[in-house]
């Protein structure tokens, strides 16, 4: 008795979402074009850490070298990127990572992302808010910030704000107003802030080329002794390094790239709108990819100019752009910057709060969390409870806290999420197509052409054969065939989990133990060994099998490889996070496990799902001419 009771929770908590693509019905307004969708990715990844990131990087790690810290951290996102795409065009529905999950690896693993995805959102609104606040006040040379600190400061430190920012608050809830009140009118208002932030950076990027001087990409030792006597004896100099364009060597370019891997973070709000965008499987992958290259362009440009601008060790790192133009002789060129400035923080905190509700109406339609934040407004479209509760609570944590100690949250949940969305890729390519029998073959046998025809029957034939199939130790390098079967698609969801396990644990000592891999410890040399031989071994079976036939708008090119170096770039970067964040990450877990196994797990749609009923269907889905020339304007 209980086995079977232990076997039944044990299936309930793998369960896997049923995914009806033959329909693109949706409560939501489809209303996004593809041009919407990259100033949506556009605006939420370039916010105003392009502003000031490029100062930091520059003076702490790498120097002129900044530019190959944001190549590498780019084509590291991009990996990511890749993975979203893919996923982008197969399951085009709300959810983003969460519904990709739980498509994929189950419910519990669809849960803990979902989860996570909400508290980097509401903790990336919050800080963004913040954020907005502080730039505007201190444009305005901190009078907000002095009448609140007199008049209503807080005295409980290291838990509340110096002083509740009613600015913050007020922010958000304007903001949370305005998704409210439509997609199509938020898109718009994004659009246009999107638009005077790329102008601005194209001013900095332009001016700082004509203005520069690429001897400041060669300094030596003795230009750094002539500043060094230029400067007063308060004023604050960087350090020198070896100078040159790599004055760290390349340890700071990986240390620099670590952290500008963040500046890419925001682009999966995309992967949220696949019902409200007219046409997803083409708009999402597009969005995605254009978004990334274009903020790549601009991290790139702005770096390369600052340090043409000023030497790297002069660099301020509180306001890098508006003090190099002053060095140059173009001061008045710092309000265009609090202009750019202000309008990427808006755009930022635009695309942190758009996400969120999608997410929660996902997790709420599916019955993982309460019911009632499923509803959607019946005139504007809009997931509107769960609009206006993230937002409330988002608000209210901008007006109160101060956030620092949290936003490393907002890591672990970012990147959790990219690893998971890359282990769905590499699991889900590597499947065998199930097609609902009924309504699918119907449409096919009175439409469909004959080459689609034998296409269903092949698919149908061998997952026939697939029934009959039995596992052999040969089968791990030598297939039976060049199609998909239960048993090939099982071997690799094995690799593929024994692989991410590998990854994890080799991460966790080169995070950890990089002292002593540096001097060689013998112990610590031979447990990596054993881990990467056994990663490659996974790797090569999981190489063997065979692919999925099934037609999509956009793949993943590169596999098995890419996903992997994405899921080992990604866990290394979680592994680097400190013991306090990975504390308040174990607490928000604790919290959102006790409301799964309280409520989700029991109201689960998919617990109410017969097993007959229960097939995911990887078809693509099909569109008419005239309704994929509708999204033809950009």
């Amino acid at each position: 008795m209980l086995e079977k009771t232990m076997a039944s929770f044990g299936k309930k908590l793998i369960r896997q979402r049923t995914v009806d693509l033959s329909s693109d019905e949706t409560q939501l307004a489809r209303c996004l074009s593809t041009l919407d969708l990259i100033a949506l990715g556009v605006g939420s990844t370039l916010g105003a850490g392009v502003y000031v990131l490029s100062g930091e990087v520059a003076v702490d790690d790498a120097g002129p070298s900044i530019v190959l810290c944001f190549f590498i951290a780019a084509v590291s996102s991009v990996l990511a990127g890749l993975c979203y795409a893919e996923f982008g065009a197969r399951v085009p529905k709300a959810g983003s990572a969460y519904l990709y999950s739980y498509v994929t690896v189950g419910e519990i693993w669809a849960f803990t992302t979902g989860w996570n995805l909400i508290l980097s959102y509401m903790i990336g609104t919050a800080s963004v808010a913040r954020a907005w606040s502080s730039t505007f006040d201190n444009i305005i040379g901190g009078h907000i910030s002095n009448f609140f600190h007199n008049h209503t400061a807080l005295h409980v430190e290291n838990v509340l704000a110096k002083y509740p920012d009613f600015f913050a608050l007020f922010l958000v809830l304007l903001l949370t107003g305005l998704l409210s009140f439509g997609v199509s009118e938020s898109a718009l208002v994004n659009k246009i802030f999107t638009a005077i932030n790329l102008l601005v950076l194209s001013f900095v990027i332009i001016a700082g080329f004509v203005k520069g001087d690429v001897k400041n990409w060669t300094l030596s030792k003795e230009d750094y002794q002539n500043h060094t006597w230029k400067h007063e004896a308060g004023s604050s100099i960087g350090r020198f390094g070896s100078g040159g364009f790599f004055p760290f060597g390349f340890e700071g370019v990986l240390s620099g790239a670590a952290t500008c891997f963040y500046a890419f973070v925001g682009f999966d709000c995309i992967a949220t709108t696949g019902e409200e965008a007219r046409n997803p499987q083409r708009a999402m992958p597009i969005g995605i990819i254009a978004s990334l290259l274009i903020c790549f362009v601009a991290y790139f440009g702005v770096s390369a100019s600052l340090t043409l601008m000023v030497p790297y060790y002069l660099v301020n790192k509180e306001s890098p752009l508006p003090d190099a133009f002053k060095a140059v002789g173009w001061e008045p060129a710092r309000y265009v910057v609090a202009i750019g400035s202000l309008c990427a923080l808006s755009t930022s905190l635009l695309g942190s709060i758009f996400p969120m509700p999608r997410v929660i109406y996902a997790m709420a339609e599916d019955g993982l969390l309460f019911r009632f934040l499923y509803r959607v407004h019946s005139r504007t479209k809009t997931p509107l409870v769960a609009t206006v509760v993230s937002g409330i609570i988002s608000g209210l944590m901008a007006f109160l806290f101060e956030l620092k100690d949290l936003v490393n949250l907002m890591s672990i949940g970012t990147l959790l999420a990219y690893s998971l969305v890359a282990v769905c890729v590499l699991i889900l390519r590597y499947q065998p197509d199930l097609f609902a029998p009924s309504k699918d073959l119907e449409m096919l046998e009175m439409n469909g052409s004959e080459e689609e025809k034998v296409v269903i029957n092949l698919s149908l034939r061998d997952g026939h054969v697939a029934l009959k199939d039995k596992f052999t130790w040969r089968r791990l390098f030598c297939p039976s065939g060049d199609v998909p079967t239960s048993i090939s698609g099982r071997i690799v969801y094995i690799s593929s989990t024994v692989v991410s396990l590998m990854i994890t644990t080799l991460c966790g000592i080169l995070a950890q133990q990089s002292a002593a891999l540096m001097q060689c410890s013998i112990g610590w040399v031979v447990a990596c060994v054993a881990l990467l031989v056994v990663s490659l071994i996974g790797t090569i079976i999981i190489w063997r099998q065979p692919e999925s036939k099934t037609r999509l708008a956009f793949k993943v090119p590169g596999l098995p490889l890419l996903p992997l170096f994405s899921i080992l770039v990604n866990i290394y970067l979680m592994m680097k996070l400190d013991a306090g964040t990975w504390a308040r990450f174990a607490v928000w877990m604790a919290i959102g496990f006790a409301i799964y196994f309280g409520y989700g797990i029991r109201h689960s749609v998919q617990g109410q799902v017969t097993p007959q009923s229960q097939i995911v269907a990887s078809k693509p889905l099909q569109r008419a001419p005239s309704d994929l020339s509708q999204d033809r304007d950009i």
